[in-house]
């Protein structure tokens, strides 16, 4: 339960775009056409659900004080480690949305190699490393739900954005308002909406 707890936490009530806003740069940019925002959803979801457990695992034992010898603290790394995981992991999804799908690989441009300093993916490790010291995950498993958990959040919102504007272009919108001036107005009132979700306990 949980587990469950922890999933269903990640994605609605600590949701990185309406309870953190982060990862707003290419949520904004892309959110323009459902397709797009789809591609770019899943391959932040599959990054964010690698990356999580294994700076895990790299933070419980290789950063963390005392793991790698008696007095030896190496948790200042942090950073520089999490960036170099997420890279390389991003420099694969690049890879594979190339070959397997050029048309989204083009469609997504300057955005898909972008996921590395997507500070939503950077989000999800720190906050994995938070809730470590705070006991809320306890294994690599709980690492592995928080990931996947944290990546559907962001895709969800993603997602959800992108069908509103796409429906909005039949819309009558002032022109002072449209682009990013309403996008940011709908994303606010989404978070105001997903705040019902913060008292819910399994």
């Amino acid at each position: 339960m949980e587990t469950l707890n922890l999933f269903i936490r990640s994605i609605f009530i600590d949701n990185m775009v309406f309870a953190f806003f982060f990862g707003m740069c290419s949520y904004i940019a892309v959110s323009k056409s459902v397709k797009t925002a789809l591609g770019l959803g899943l391959a932040v979801t599959f990054v964010q659900t690698m990356t999580v457990p294994l700076n895990y695992l790299l933070n419980e034992y290789v950063l963390a004080p005392n793991a790698l010898a008696e007095g030896v603290d190496l948790s200042f790394l942090s950073f520089i480690v999490f960036i170099a995981v997420i890279a390389a992991f991003v420099q694969l999804v690049e890879m594979i949305v190339e070959k397997f799908s050029p048309s989204l690989y083009n469609q997504l441009g300057i955005f898909l190699p972008l996921i590395a300093v997507n500070c939503a993916i950077m989000g999800g490790s720190l906050f994995m490393q938070q809730m470590v010291g705070a006991g809320e995950i306890r294994n690599v498993g709980e690492s592995v739900v928080y990931g996947l958990g944290s990546g559907i959040g962001w895709w969800l919102a993603i997602v959800m954005m992108a069908a509103i504007r796409e429906r909005l272009s039949y819309s009558n919108i002032p022109a002072a308002l449209k682009g990013p001036g309403i996008a940011f107005i709908i994303t606010g009132l989404m978070g105001i909406a997903f705040m019902i979700f913060s008292g819910i306990q399994l």
